[in-house]
């Protein structure tokens, strides 16, 4: 084990976090009395960190203790502090959900680098960093297995209605009767909707339940074996569920239309681990309030944390708060991963795992 490093057991599986030296860290007693931290000197050109939105624990603690980064204000005291401080900092270290976004970035005029905790990066002008020559790093690979079982576990939850089933047994209805019958999973045509990594190991999962499985990308993956369709909607109708794995982003902003959703029809069903702006929510809930689609699985949402309120009493239709990654032994790799970027950026002026493009 990395000297700076200490082994924390959680259940049955150790996994590796830092532990920062907090000896390092600098704090002007009156800025943060004030609520607005404080920049601190630096002579790393590349080394001057922005915090932006809250992260997990032990990022923050050691970028803090590491790397004396400070966390930029929300509210009203956040442009006063940009029109201060904005040019100071060259590397921001954000989240998936909170990114940097086209305001912030413009703020940030010597800005080098966006280290961002999480697979998704949409909430960040990637065009912008793009014309600015600003790296952008993400954490792909190590929360695969997680997201895709949970694609897998609402995609038994809406057709075997387990959820549903629970709440049956919970509301003293057994008494009543026996619960509906639900759909059997195996041997159904699923389609994928973006083919990457995640989308791979989502396919991967359901050969075990002998599925045919069929999958749309902008063009056909490179050395895959599943049946590639290049018309969505055709895809939809060809399929019993479509699971979206898609990135987010502008180029795929309400991909998941009405006319896919018609085509899918009323024994059709929705998963959606991906980003909640793939999908017309609108759409969505109206296709499921008139029964013309036939469920839905749904981990990310348009405006996270609301979820629309008609969702909210469907049976048919499974809710979960953005926790496809959320698993201990995932997010402390996202979390080795993220400060590894860091480091290496601070260090070399380059990232371990840059986005394409």
């Amino acid at each position: 084990m990395r000297c700076g490093y200490r082994s924390i057991r959680i259940t049955c599986w150790t996994v590796s976090v830092r532990q920062p030296n907090l000896q390092n860290v600098t704090i002007n007693a009156d800025v943060q009395a004030a609520g607005i931290p404080a920049p601190t000197d630096q002579s790393n050109p590349r080394g001057r960190v922005l915090q932006v939105g809250p992260l997990m624990p032990v990022v923050q603690s050691t970028i803090v203790a590491e790397h004396h980064a400070v966390r930029v204000p929300d509210g009203q005291a956040r442009q006063a502090f940009l029109d201060e401080h904005g040019s100071e900092f060259t590397v921001a270290v954000t989240s998936g959900k909170i990114g940097v976004d086209s305001a912030l970035m413009a703020a940030l005029p010597n800005l080098l680098a966006v280290v961002n905790f999480g697979v998704g990066y949409d909430t960040t002008d990637v065009a912008q960093a793009r014309s600015r020559g600003i790296q952008i790093s993400n954490t792909p690979d190590v929360l695969n297995d997680c997201v895709a079982d949970t694609a897998l576990a609402l995609l038994l939850d809406v057709f075997r209605r387990t959820s549903a089933a629970d709440r049956f047994v919970r509301r003293g209805a057994w008494q009543k009767g026996n619960f509906p019958l639900a759909s059997k999973l195996s041997g159904k045509r699923i389609g994928i909707v973006g083919l990457g990594r995640i989308g791979t190991a989502i396919a991967q999962r359901l050969e075990g339940f002998n599925c045919v499985i069929s999958y749309h990308n902008r063009k056909p993956a490179v050395g895959s074996e599943y049946r590639y369709v290049g018309s969505l909607t055709e895809l939809a109708a060809d399929s019993d569920a479509l699971i979206i794995a898609a990135a987010g982003g502008a180029d795929s902003v309400k991909l998941i239309s009405a006319e896919v959703l018609a085509a899918l029809g009323p024994q059709g069903y929705l998963v959606n681990i991906a980003r909640g702006s793939v999908v017309d929510e609108a759409a969505l809930v109206a296709a499921l309030l008139s029964g013309d689609l036939g469920g839905a699985g749904l981990d990310v949402f348009a405006d996270e944390p609301n979820v629309p309120e008609a969702l909210l009493a469907l049976d048919n239709v499974v809710l979960l708060p953005h926790l496809a990654s959320g698993t201990l032994e995932t997010r402390a790799a996202m979390a080795e991963l993220t400060l590894t970027n860091l480091e290496q950026f601070v260090s070399t002026g380059t990232l371990l795992t840059p986005i394409a493009g």
